[in-house]
């Protein structure tokens, strides 16, 4: 079981506080960082200082992090056009030595595009699957050769595809509870599936439908990744759990319900349970990222348990 470090810098971080996280994450042996892709705070949260962009971050940390690997869950579609970011995250990946994996998602939030003049379109899927076709196509185009494509959406003629990934195939991550789509999509598309904030039983269900879409194009299901994200809040005792669910404004009951919560031994049990379902990477989403000792205890605890 992989385990990666996922965050919410949208809710408040400055640059300088993620690179303490992604360093963390690094020295304590986590296999990645990876962050979300928003403009705008949720919930209670006052998202002081202000959002920072997830790739001119990971264009950072790709240059100060030597082994991590470097994502989004998700980058939401409606933020760049497609050409453009296939440039960007093919770029980071070659600042990071090939270490970066995109999670692509169609962008839900539409309060923050209120918030920063964002167009929010109503077929958002329609085009995410327009960008996916072309982000990878651009990619998989030979040097020396050019890509077209002609969609409802997006028009590209005599592409250059460049530049391209360090790595031959830079992993692209989709995910989501769509019962009929996201599976089409993510058959067709995609090297991991991720579900988020899911239970045992919703998430055995959906990898259940991907697994068939894969099938049904002639795909192998496990030539896919199936993974998890999942909150999570752990304690030596009682007192710790407790505390740190009030740092992050949750109750433990329902962290314990909807995440992963308590000591070491409840969360590696919890764990397993996702891993028994086929789940082999979950992404531990970290909400206070000054508690570094969080980390040190879920790496001295948890991770080597499972390893």
């Amino acid at each position: 079981m992989d385990l990666r470090i996922f965050t919410e810098p949208q809710q408040g971080a400055t640059y300088d506080t993620l690179l303490t996280v992604a360093k963390a994450t690094e020295d304590l042996g986590f296999d990645a960082f990876f962050r979300s892709d928003h403009y705008l705070r949720m919930g209670g949260a006052d998202g002081l200082p202000g959002p920072t962009d997830a790739w001119i971050t990971l264009a950072g940390l790709a240059r100060e992090t030597k082994r991590i690997r470097l994502g989004t869950l998700m980058t939401a579609g409606t933020f760049r056009l497609p050409g453009v970011l296939a440039i960007q995250v093919a770029q980071v990946d070659r600042m990071s030595g090939g270490r970066v994996e995109l999670g692509l998602g169609a962008g839900w939030f539409e309060e923050e595009h209120k918030a920063y003049g964002i167009p929010f379109p109503k077929e958002k899927f329609a085009r995410l699957e327009e960008q996916l076709a072309i982000v990878t196509g651009l990619w998989a185009t030979e040097v020396g050769k050019t890509f077209d494509f002609h969609g409802t959406y997006y028009d590209l003629t005599d592409s250059p595809a460049l530049p391209k990934p360090a790595q031959r195939k830079v992993p692209v991550l989709i995910g989501g509870h769509g019962a009929t789509r996201t599976p089409r999509l993510a058959a067709r598309y995609a090297d991991e599936f991720n579900i988020p904030f899911a239970s045992v039983e919703d998430s055995e269900r959906q990898f259940g439908r991907v697994r068939s879409a894969a099938q049904e194009v002639g795909r192998a299901a496990d030539d896919l990744t199936y993974s998890n994200a999942l909150v999570v809040c752990v304690g030596k005792d009682d007192q710790e759990v407790a505390r740190r669910a009030a740092a992050i404004g949750r109750e433990v009951d329902e962290l314990k319900a909807n995440g992963l919560a308590g000591s070491p031994a409840e969360v590696v049990d919890r764990i397993g349970r996702y891993a028994e379902i086929g789940s082999s990477r979950i992404y531990l989403q970290i909400l206070d990222l000054h508690d570094i000792d969080h980390l040190e205890l879920i790496s001295a605890e948890v991770q080597s348990q499972l390893s």
